[in-house]
């Protein structure tokens, strides 16, 4: 059964347990890659998924169609609480204790096999070009920060936020989203 995202958005703003299923049964697989890239640890993935799924059941209401596609906005949302996660002292305190020391901000690029291909993600991200496409593969797949992204390419941070900001408007275009 297939649902438009409006009637998604309707049903989950509704509170309808029928929306819910749809959402997780057709979104936990791309949004766990996510997940699963930033936060290496798969118990930790799990909650953090758990998680955004609470989040995104109680927040659907703040989700503005006129901004973007609800998918997007459910990947920055989820991006963020892993980023958060993997920032908080909790995991801080893991670290230490499990000394497991700089392996936990290392990803595994080859690991996880891309879960972003069944949603056309990879199709656009290869419509890129190649500055942009790398970018766009730290900051939105890889769990970077900007900075971070800027960190580790070598190069100024405007630069990093020039080409993820053309990368989204050429999204947009593509994407036709108002």
């Amino acid at each position: 059964m297939q649902i438009q995202e409006s009637e998604l958005v309707r049903l989950l703003v509704d509170k309808d347990e029928k929306g819910f299923e749809y959402l997780y049964t057709n979104y936990s697989g791309a949004l766990y890659g996510v997940v699963s890239r930033v936060v290496l640890d798969q118990d930790i993935a799990d909650e953090v998924l758990q998680d955004a799924f609470l989040k995104i059941y109680n927040k659907i209401d703040s989700f503005d169609a006129s901004k973007g596609k609800l998918f997007t906005w459910m990947l920055n949302l989820t991006r963020n609480l892993a980023i958060d996660k993997l920032r908080s002292k909790e995991m801080s305190q893991r670290r230490k204790s499990d000394q497991v020391g700089d392996a936990v901000y290392k990803l595994d690029r080859e690991s996880t096999p891309s879960t972003e291909d069944g949603i056309g993600v990879r199709e656009l991200l290869d419509q890129l070009d190649a500055n942009q496409k790398q970018v766009m593969e730290l900051v939105y797949f890889g769990g970077f920060t900007q900075s971070e992204a800027a960190e580790e390419l070598n190069l100024p941070l405007g630069t990093v936020k020039t080409r993820v900001r053309s990368a989204l408007i050429y999204f947009r275009k593509t994407l036709d989203v108002r």
